[in-house]
């Protein structure tokens, strides 16, 4: 763990003008004017009790070549993403409605989240590295290397009751100058843990092609790993998580069975996995079918799909009561209001 390195920018919650976020052409977008919302497909009964009836799908910002990693920060009423190949983070005030630059340039930050003190938890591809913004808006480097060699490119993160912090690091951001840097990986594709107290870091899972989003279970009993380079289709695994930081029992839960492109998930408070959906580009795939939110039970069974008019690559759910689903797709941030809690996520 380094020393802290003061950030680019300490004013953290500064806003500016809604307009100075736009960086690439809006996605026309109409909200329907019926109840209840056509977007949200109700796949098996199950699903219906979480659709609130005059609830609809809303576009709250566009205008960015890629947005990803949403947290929600409840202390500020705003979440926090990433626009990854603008090499930037940006800030969505839930009062105001309006969406500004939080921090440029963010080193092409991906997966964001919150540790136990409330403090920002960021991967970020061109560092190579995990870090943690101090509530004086200095950067500490959490992790940037394992056993001498530098990480590839952290992609998603999530934070542990016991303090710890678990992230993915494929080679995405080294494949070119779209999310990061070109650059030959020194490790393998690993899913690390962070020591709460110690600061160690520990290779978790090291089996996976392209280890993507990750998220607890409610109790955080267990781990879901989503592995997005897997064939034929996209899986998520589930691990139980040992008292040691180890972790067991690898059990295949989700299979996208065809062209459904996982990515970042998160979990509700009954267990139900909420999954970044759209099209792993095969030939002849669905997109307007298959781009949204796919949400499967805790037995992996798809109950719902929320329709969206982009690839849906991340997720958060926020909101004073945590029932606002917030969707990071492609060029727009969504929103839907649901009849369920996000997980207590640190």
């Amino acid at each position: 763990m380094s020393t802290p390195t003061p950030a680019q920018d300490t004013d953290l919650w500064r806003n500016q003008p809604h307009a100075a976020v736009s960086a690439s052409a809006h996605v026309p977008f109409v909200a329907a004017h019926r109840s209840p919302d056509p977007a949200i497909e109700i796949i098996d009964p199950s699903f219906a009790r979480y659709r609130l009836f005059s609830a609809g799908v809303e576009q709250l910002t566009s205008g960015m070549r890629w947005a990803e990693g949403p947290v929600y920060f409840g202390d500020h009423r705003a979440l926090l993403f990433s626009d990854i190949p603008n090499n930037r983070i940006l800030r969505f005030d839930e009062v105001s409605g309006q969406t500004s630059v939080f921090r440029a340039p963010s080193q092409f930050a991906n997966g964001l989240c919150r540790d136990r003190q409330g403090r920002l938890l960021a991967c970020e591809h061109l560092g190579r590295r995990v870090t943690r913004t101090e509530h004086d808006g200095r950067i500490s480097v959490l992790a940037d290397a394992f056993e001498g060699k530098r990480l590839n490119s952290p992609n998603d993160i999530v934070c542990g009751a016991d303090g710890s912090i678990w992230f993915t690091d494929p080679v995405f951001g080294l494949s070119g100058h779209w999310e990061g840097e070109p650059a030959t990986p020194e490790l393998g594709q690993n899913v690390y843990r962070i020591d709460g107290q110690t600061g160690a870091l520990s290779v978790v899972v090291s089996d996976l092609q392209g280890p993507n989003g990750l998220a607890f279970s409610p109790d955080q009993s267990h781990l879901y790993v989503v592995e997005s380079r897997a064939k034929p289709h996209r899986l998520v695994w589930r691990y139980r998580v040992n008292t040691a930081g180890t972790l067991s029992d690898k059990t295949l839960l989700i299979d996208a069975q065809g062209p459904g492109a996982l990515d970042g998930i998160k979990v509700d408070v009954d267990g139900n996995i909420w999954c970044g959906w759209g099209s792993d580009g095969s030939v002849g795939a669905d997109l307007e079918a298959l781009d949204g939110v796919r949400v499967f039970s805790p037995q992996g069974q798809a109950i719902g799909h929320i329709h969206l008019p982009e690839r849906c690559a991340n997720l958060a759910f926020g909101g004073p009561q945590r029932n606002r689903l917030y969707m990071a797709s492609s060029h727009s941030l969504y929103a839907l209001f649901v009849n369920t809690q996000g997980a207590v996520a640190y």
